[in-house]
């Protein structure tokens, strides 16, 4: 255990944390990755990047309704896009503007993302919105779904 303390503290931030939980030594993994940089952004580009997602996904839902792949009904309401899968799940794409953040709550959970100058990234983690709206709604419309 003394080594541990000898070590830099840059290396032990990098480490697994190890922590004890009713007495027994749990090691919680490191980050897969780190958060991203985000890019700041004026009021006027941060309506023109929200506006674009919300746009894209919308045409997503509409172009799989029309070719019959699963009726995901849309609703809009200023920044915040409701979908609604066929067993009434559902999953909110919402604008947070004084933060300049997009959030994303579903059955898995609730997701804040900046603006990385190319796209949407998890303020957490680093992954990319698209691609876990992707995996939600496909594991809520129970077939494979991708924006």
């Amino acid at each position: 255990m003394a080594a541990a303390h000898a070590e830099r503290p840059d290396t032990l931030l990098r480490r697994p944390a190890l922590r004890f939980m009713r007495g027994i030594l749990v090691s919680t993994p490191a980050p897969a990755t780190t958060p991203p940089q985000r890019v700041a952004l004026t009021d006027a580009q941060y309506r023109r990047e929200t506006e674009a997602l919300l746009a894209r996904v919308e045409a997503a839902c509409d172009r799989w309704l029309q070719e019959d792949v699963i009726d995901v009904d849309t609703h809009r309401t200023g920044g915040l896009l409701e979908l609604v899968f066929p067993d009434g799940s559902r999953i909110v794409v919402n604008t947070q503007p004084p933060l300049h953040e997009m959030w994303v709550a579903a059955r898995a959970g609730g997701f804040h993302y900046g603006w990385d100058g190319r796209c949407w990234r998890d303020t957490r983690d680093g992954h990319e919105l698209l691609q876990m709206l992707s995996r939600q709604a496909s594991a809520q419309g129970g077939r494979e779904l991708v924006f």
